[in-house]
């Protein structure tokens, strides 16, 4: 990047990945500033760290430092409508204006990049192997799409030439990245309003394969199918439990939730791991972890140390809103979800009935997007339905316009088990008189603004 540019604008810098590019330059001295709709404890932690914020599209809020097409440069989100003022202000005026993805490609530039891809999985298996290589190979550095608990932030900074990144399909946006190392997690269809039909959103994944570099991997999940020249690349396969050149054996459950395995790979065996967070998908997302951190040993002519690998598999906390646990009780359970896409869904069900078995299960579920709801709608119903009792709230719209015919009632009406619409801001009074047991919310909304108020409900039922 050039270096020239002193002052760094966002256009909605509140977002995940905006925000982790905003600490990155807040770090390298930069003057940073943005733009987003609304406040947020993520937006109010970057103005604690020296960005300034403000909440009202209007040009005039720019700050006086940051008005000049020579010394500024402005990031934006695609997420930004295209009838933005400051947006319209800033391009009549000849700013750089850079999408998200693209600055995250120049700052891979020259670095060892391992980056993760998938539409699901990403942000749990990305953060692990930025945890891996911080607290195992003692290196690297991270741009992720989600908080890590370990450091709660989503941005790592450390010595080395590793750049872990998340790779996110959405726009596109990956195809911005030519990594050394790659995983493909998942192809499911998804992002239909941007692909059109789940055949183009193969054919991107098999694009963003395509860039690895010469002398690079592709460490691909086991069953998804893609069309990759190893000509000068090398393919793998992982999985947790199905083989692979890359998997678990010797899987465990073990009374706190956790597994115990041994995970294998093309020349070692690791024994004896237990991650530091539950659920079955997590064994997989590590084996993929572990993966990435054996094809970069590799390229560097380094070997994994697997003592360190198993103590930091066993250190990690997780991802902020990936099975997040709030409470676990004998007689009340609650976990938070990010999951927004079916297959997402699925797996964090079925992680809990294996974790929880016999014990009655509320799933509580905010739709993302009027498209991505009317596009899955009979899978959400289908997997909402291995709940005991589904509480449904309002379609969150995001960047979207309602769709006619399009509502959270679509779901509910193919839904096979007891369910119930209610408003967001009502959920947690509204559970006071449930009858609960192990509650889980999902969604990529504002959910997530009422799991304190809903943890809350549920322990104060453990004391009665």
């Amino acid at each position: 990047m050039n270096r020239k540019y002193r002052n760094i604008y966002f256009l909605g810098i509140g977002g995940i990945g905006m925000s982790a590019l905003a600490r990155y330059f807040l770090h390298e001295g930069c003057h940073v500033a943005g733009y987003d709709r609304t406040a947020t404890p993520l937006t109010r932690a970057l103005e604690a760290e020296g960005a300034e914020i403000h909440y009202d599209d209007d040009p005039t809020l720019i700050p006086q430092t940051m008005r000049s097409a020579d010394d500024t440069l402005v990031v934006y989100t695609p997420a930004i409508p295209a009838d933005h003022s400051e947006w319209a202000w800033l391009r009549d005026r000849g700013f750089i204006i850079e999408k998200r993805s693209a600055m995250l490609g120049h700052l891979a530039e020259g670095k060892v990049c391992m980056a993760v891809a998938g539409t699901h999985g990403k942000t749990t298996t990305s953060t692990l192997a930025a945890w891996l290589n911080h607290a195992a190979a003692k290196e690297g550095s991270a741009i992720l799409g989600g908080i890590s608990r370990n450091i709660s932030s989503n941005l790592l900074l450390g010595k080395g030439q590793r750049l872990v990144v998340e790779a996110d399909e959405y726009d596109r946006s990956f195809l911005r990245l030519h990594p050394d190392v790659a995983v493909i997690t998942a192809t499911d269809a998804d992002h239909l309003d941007i692909y059109g039909t789940a055949e183009a959103l193969k054919e991107a994944f098999e694009q963003f394969a395509a860039q690895i570099k010469e002398g690079g991997a592709l460490i691909l999940k086991e069953g998804v199918e893609l069309k990759f020249d190893t000509t000068h690349r090398t393919l793998y396969r992982y999985s947790a439990d199905m083989g692979g050149d890359f998997h678990a054996e010797n899987i465990v459950l073990r009374a706190d939730g956790r597994y115990r395995y041994d995970i294998v790979t093309p020349d070692v065996r690791i024994e004896g791991c237990v991650l530091g967070i539950p659920g079955k998908v997590h064994v997989e997302n590590s084996v993929a972890a572990v993966a990435m951190l054996w094809c970069a040993a590799k390229i560097e002519g380094k070997e994994l140390d697997r003592d360190a690998v198993v103590e930091a598999l066993a250190s990690f906390e997780g991802v902020k809103r990936r099975m997040e646990v709030y409470l676990s009780t004998p007689t009340q359970v609650y976990v938070d979800d990010y999951a927004h896409h079916p297959e997402e869904l699925r797996a964090t069900i079925m992680s809990l009935r294996e974790i929880y078995p016999g014990r009655r299960l509320t799933a509580i579920f905010q739709p993302h997007l009027y498209t991505r709801t009317r596009d899955f709608a009979a899978g959400f119903s289908e997997v909402l339905s291995l709940a005991d009792k589904v509480i449904l709230l309002p379609i969150y719209p995001a960047r979207e316009l309602p769709i006619e015919g399009v509502c959270s009632e679509m779901l509910g009406d193919a839904i096979t088990t007891e369910w119930e619409l209610i408003e967001r801001d009502a959920l947690a009074d509204h559970l006071k008189g449930e009858d609960t047991d192990v509650v889980v919310t999902f969604g990529a909304g504002n959910i997530d603004v009422v799991c304190r108020d809903v943890a809350e409900v549920l322990s104060n039922k453990i004391c009665r």
